[in-house]
């Protein structure tokens, strides 16, 4: 994960868990595992950024916790996470903020601007170095995915 993959995740990690949650829910490794699946492996959040997250989630009202017993001889208990009405409403904000976001960042260097001006391709060779990196309009489309829109 490149050092602005890693901004873009801490600035959003708490829309992008509530989005997942939106969804359905999950347990602490099934988002950590959803959430690279759904990114294309670009966020690959560690358990040590998520549980904090989800017990401040939990603190705001976001989220709510219950406790599940597993199959299995060692009766193993999961704790799974539910997003709250406040959740949804915080995560519906957050998208909107987003959106208007890369909206803007793809009006200054998407198609037909400076992308364009400098010759960047707007789908990167399959394979080729550039191929790594998202759009700002992929990028947006992975936080929908995550949120359950797309």
């Amino acid at each position: 994960m490149t050092m602005a993959d890693r901004a873009v995740l801490q600035g959003n990690a708490a829309m992008l868990i509530l989005g997942l949650l939106a969804g359905r829910d999950m347990y602490g490794y099934e988002m950590l595992e959803e959430l690279r699946h759904r990114s294309r492996n670009v966020f690959e959040m560690k358990a040590g950024t998520l549980y904090p997250l989800l017990h401040s989630l939990e603190e705001k009202g976001f989220v709510t916790v219950y406790e599940e017993k597993m199959g299995g001889g060692a009766q193993k208990v999961r704790k799974y996470y539910h997003i709250t009405r406040a959740g949804k409403k915080a995560f519906a904000q957050k998208h909107a903020e987003w959106e208007n976001y890369a909206r803007a960042v793809e009006g200054v260097v998407g198609a037909g601007g400076a992308a364009q001006a400098v010759g960047v391709k707007s789908r990167p060779e399959p394979g080729g170095v550039a191929h790594v990196f998202l759009s700002w309009k992929e990028l947006a489309g992975c936080f929908m995915c995550v949120g359950g829109i797309v």
